[in-house]
């Protein structure tokens, strides 16, 4: 008799999850002159480094890959692991993270993070930095200015009035009798006054409470330091640039924001530019990109963090070193240590 076949078909395989996206102008941002994929990348790292980094290698970009979702997405490994091997791809060159200063006001930083999946070496990552600077900086100068907000009012266009020449009577009508014209005096008008909004030293200034909540100022605060800061900017530097000095290097705290504010526009104060330097254009935006360490996050240029970590991070602690000499143990005399303790043991 003829029997059925009754091997099971074969199962249609589960469509794997969408990859988490990351906010817009976060996640992952691919690095160029990568080499094609293959079988072999990442065999020279450790079990779980190349485990991780063959799952971040096949992350679209835009994906988020921060070390808490790294941690929910792969099972394997906890947050403090997948930060342990962030930290090693970031050494061994696969890995690096940057900070972006954006805003019309330039007040707001986000964290771009680049992958190549070719390790670089430092002097790579220091001309790719540098070439992504001026990508970003030239960028930023051409965007357009952004349209108008659908619900903005818009303007009634200007209506055309259409005056049509008279037409010439067949009979002129007689002129009445015009008064002779007056003198022509002339009169001074004043002209009216134009009302115009904070200067950029002002809004700096008005800003620095929530670039640094220890700089809080109040109104009455910017009005007086006003004219300090903008002898800032006629120096030819910009806000940017203002709310640098101002905000770098505070102490743990400020009794008085405005009076600390008020002696460093003083003591701080920049050179005058050289003839032939033209100076910053005060309502221009300016971003910087400052490589960001990978172990404490702290921002700084490129060729001042090797290996994607500040000198802090980069460097062991003491004694934690292997070439650290160990003293070998001291010899003691067993015999006359028990003898001791015996002699103790017998003391009333």
């Amino acid at each position: 008799m003829a029997t059925e076949n009754l091997s099971p078909a074969l199962r249609t395989p589960a469509s794997s999850r969408p990859y988490p996206k990351a906010h817009p102008g976060y996640g992952k941002r691919s690095a160029p002159e990568q080499r094609p994929a293959s079988a072999e990348d990442f065999m020279l790292l450790p079990e779980r480094e190349r485990y991780i980094a063959g799952y971040v290698d096949h992350l679209p970009d835009g994906a988020a890959m921060d070390i808490k979702t790294l941690a929910k997405n792969i099972p394997l490994y906890g947050q403090m692991a997948i930060g342990s091997a962030l930290r090693a791809l970031t050494v061994a060159g696969h890995l690096r993270h940057a900070r972006c200063q954006v805003g019309e006001s330039g007040s707001r930083w986000v964290t771009l993070t680049y992958w190549s999946r070719t390790a670089h070496d430092d002097e790579w990552w220091v001309a790719f930095t540098k070439a992504e600077n001026i990508r970003v900086t030239q960028e930023a100068a051409a965007a357009p200015t952004a349209p108008p907000p659908p619900w903005a009012p818009m303007e009634a266009p200007a209506t055309q009035v259409t005056v049509e020449a008279p037409v010439a009577p067949s009979e002129p009508a007689p002129k009445p009798a015009l008064p002779p014209p007056a003198p022509f005096v002339p009169q001074q008008r004043t002209p009216e006054p134009v009302p115009s909004g904070p200067s950029p030293a002002y809004l700096a200034l008005a800003q620095l409470g929530r670039i640094e909540p220890r700089l809080a100022l109040s109104a009455a605060d910017c009005a007086i330091l006003q004219e300090l800061a903008t002898a800032w900017l006629d120096r030819g530097v910009n806000t940017d640039y203002l709310t640098h000095a101002l905000t770098s290097g505070l102490p743990a705290q400020v009794d008085s924001p405005v009076g600390f504010v008020r002696r460093r526009l003083r003591d701080k104060i920049p050179p005058h530019l050289p003839t032939g330097l033209a100076p910053a254009t005060p309502g221009a935006r300016v971003r910087r990109l400052l490589v960001e360490c990978t172990e404490c996050g702290a921002p700084g240029p490129s060729e001042a963090l090797p290996d994607g970590l500040c000198r802090r991070c980069g460097t062991p602690a003491p004694g934690a070193t292997a070439e650290t000499p160990v003293d070998p143990p001291v010899e003691c005399d067993i015999h006359a240590l028990v003898d001791s303790l015996r002699d103790l043991m017998r003391t009333p």
